[in-house]
This record gives structure tokens, sequence and C-alpha cells, in this order.
């Protein structure tokens, strides 16, 4: 080292008077938040990290595979085509685009919203009962919002939605899972859960159900049990939100009707176009039944004022001049044909020990380990293993240990799946053997 590697002793002074009043305001912004503690609202207690965020930020590091976020593939999607639409409905419409819109969305999306929720056997629903969201996810906080007292029982699938999980719990709602087998929500159990409820003096606003394809576990609430659900609900004065955001995903192309078809009174249908479009646009929907429009298209329209213009009409000029329908053909089949790869890979990875579900449709694979092991402590090992995946309790209310995972193969090509699940398989084994012993 030569004596210009060294600074003059004059230039060090400045950087530690430097220091010391960067570490003055870091203790001043400490003081400043622990004041301020006391500002928080209850329900700001209640708001929560995704346990699917954390694993998101760790499955971009370089070299995971990741099992893990339920992505919709974009492989197919035309990046050209999308932007020549993007340039046309700037060029034709920029004025209009870039300004504010209507609370509702537009009278065009909504119209197509009624097109593409025909297509599932949703039939003869007015544009004017559609309610334009930030996807889907904004749809469930403005249901809890709009019928949610803290104390309200709201019933869930077990497992369920992460997301959803967090924003009832945000409302200080009660949260209760109601069992499920491999054909869905079991009738016979939400009817005595309900009695259950009902006897102890709790008031149940909501039942919460993702009737196809469930998230986590991919099962599908069988056609037979579905009106019996909503027959259940209603004797009892229970309103159904109705979250369907893998429907026209079926891969057999014949997606199950949707609860909200013939129950136009009784259910709240929530859509979006993140599965069957982009999550970047950020567009879903509500389907509200029309004696309870009014109170959630205001409470929608005090969140977010208007639905971005830009991306409704975006979507709304893409689907006018594409063939729609023939590219979610093509999206079923490369979903049906990860899921296969991971099927396949499963059954030669994992031990005899373990099951998994066969979904029909959707993004995700459900996988059981035997009971007394802990899926949490194995996404550290999984990580080390060069692999990302979900552990179960993310997907339940209750806090406690879970013997379940979920895979997700909606964003992952096949080739990557089998070598993701060859580098989990190791994992899991050395995890069936240490239980068994």
């Amino acid at each position: 080292m030569t004596s210009q590697d060294i600074e003059p002793e004059q230039d060090i002074a400045p950087r530690q008077d430097a220091l010391s009043a960067e570490t003055q305001t870091a203790l001043e912004r400490a003081e400043a938040s622990h004041r301020h503690e006391a500002l928080f609202s209850e329900r700001a207690h209640n708001i929560k990290q995704s346990a699917v965020r954390d694993v998101f930020d760790i499955s971009i590091r370089p070299g995971l595979i990741s099992l893990a976020g339920g992505s919709p593939s974009l492989s197919e999607l035309p990046l050209d085509v999308v932007a020549a639409t993007a340039s046309r409905v700037i060029a034709k419409h920029g004025m209009e685009a870039l300004h504010y819109g209507g609370g509702k969305g537009t009278p065009e999306l909504r119209e197509l919203v009624c097109e593409i929720m025909a297509e599932e056997g949703i039939l003869g629903a007015s544009p004017e009962d559609v309610v334009v969201t930030t996807g889907s996810q904004s749809a469930q906080d403005i249901a809890a919002k709009v019928f949610c007292n803290p104390g309200d029982v709201v019933l869930v699938e077990d497992p369920t939605y992460v997301g959803a999980l967090n924003t009832f719990e945000a409302y200080q709602v009660q949260v209760e899972p109601v069992l499920m087998d491999e054909n869905g929500l079991i009738p016979e159990q939400l009817e005595a859960r309900i009695t259950e409820l009902e006897a102890a003096g709790k008031r149940i606003k909501l039942l919460y159900t993702i009737p196809s394809f469930n998230n986590p576990s991919g099962v599908t609430l069988a056609a037979e049990r579905r009106q019996r659900v909503v027959d259940i609900c209603s004797a009892h004065n229970i309103l159904i939100l109705e979250d369907n955001p893998y429907g026209m995903l079926r891969f057999d192309g014949h997606p199950l009707t949707p609860l909200r078809a013939d129950n136009p009174d009784d259910v709240v249908y929530c859509g979006s176009f993140s599965k069957i479009f982009s999550p970047g646009v950020r567009l879903g929907w509500a389907l509200v039944p029309k004696h309870l429009y009014r109170r959630f298209y205001l409470a929608a329209e005090a969140v977010v004022l208007c639905p971005s213009m830009l991306t409704q009409m975006l979507v709304t000029e893409f689907f006018r001049t594409f063939d729609w329908r023939s590219y979610l053909a093509e999206s079923r089949r490369v979903y049906a044909e990860r899921c296969t790869a991971m099927l396949e890979s499963l059954a030669e990875e994992f031990p005899a020990e373990t099951v998994w579900t066969t979904p029909s449709g959707g993004f995700f694979v459900w996988v059981t380990l035997p009971a007394g092991i802990d899926t949490y402590p194995l996404l550290y090992q999984a990580i080390e293993a060069g692999v990302v995946f979900i552990p179960g309790a993310a997907f339940t209310p209750w806090d406690g240990r879970s013997s379940k995972l979920r895979l997700a193969f909606s964003g992952v090509a096949p080739e990557r799946i089998r070598e993701g699940v060859r580098r989990l398989g190791p994992v899991i084994r050395a995890a069936v053997e240490a239980n068994a012993g």
C-alpha cells in the first residue's frame, strides 16, 4: 500500500461526523416510531406479511427453482399483439386512456366481463351489476369491509388462499375453516360447523370459497355438491363470496358451472384477468347481487376512485380484436402438460408414504406428508437444495405445524419442474425416514 492509498486525516473527520449524524437520525427515527406505535389502529395489528410473498422474495435468487408462486404462464401471450394493441389505444384514445374514469369500470369492459362469465355458464348477467376491481384480491377486501364487523365469522375451506386469510384477519373477523375432501367442501361438515357456531352465539356473515381448483389444494367442488352448499348457506342467511380465478382453466375446456349461475341473489362472484390474460394489468371484477350493489360499488370507489382507464381499455381492445378463446385453449394445454410433468415427477421422486392431489385444472398440487412432519423447517433444507415451495401452515387460520405443502406448476417449464422435484425428493425422503424412526 502506498501513501496515495491512505486518505488524508482531514478527509476522515467529516466522514466520522456524517456517520455520527446518520446514527443520531436513526435514533430519532426509532424514537418517533416508538411514539407512533400508539397511533396504530387495532386493525393494523392484524395486518400480516403474506407467507407467499416472503417465499417469493427468496425464490428470485439465482439458481433456485421456484415451485412456490402461483404465477400464470405468459409464454403463449403474443407480446407483439399486446404491444400493437397498447399503441393503438394510446394513438386513438390517449386522452381518455390516460385520464380518470368511472368508479364502476368502463361499460365496454363490464360488457366483456359478462361475455367471459357466459363462457362458464353465468348467463344473463348485467354489466350494471359488475364492479371492476384491482384484481380479485381487491374484491375480497371490499366484501370484508362492507359486510363484516369485528368479531363476525367468515367460513373458509380448509385449506384456503393465504391472501384471503390476511384480508379477513385485517378486518378483525373470526375465520373458521370447514373440512374438504377430494370432492371439495363437505356439505355435512359445513352444516355442522354453522350449527356449532350459531349455538355459540356467533354471527356468520360469509362463506369464502374457491370452488374450482382451490388454492392451494387444486381440489374442485363436485358438481353435485354445489347447489347443496348454496342452499345450506341461504338457509342460514350467509352470503357466499365465490372466488373463481381459475374456472376457465379446466384442462378439458369444460368449466363447471359456478355457484353464482343459478343463485344471483346469494352469491358475490369474483373473477380476474390475472390468470387468463396478465396479472400485470391488475384487473378483476365482482358480479354483485342487485340489492347489494350500491354499497359494494361505493366502497370500491372510496378506495381506488376509479380503476385504471389505460389497462381497462388495453384489455378490452385485446379481447375484442384477438382470438382469446384459442389463446385460452393453448394456455390450458400448457398447464395440463406442466401438471402432468409434476405428477409424474412426484411419483418418481417422492416416497410412498406421501400423497398428493390430482387437479383437473388450475395451478397447484397439494402434497401431504405423514403426520408429525412439519414442512416449515423443510423449506430451509429445500432452499439449500435449490428449490422452493410453500409450507402448508400458510393456508390455514390456525397457528401450528402442518405436514402439507403447496407446489405450483403453472409458471415453470416441464423440464424445470422435473428438476425442481428431483431436488426436493431427497429432502422429503429424509424427513419421512426421520419421522418413521
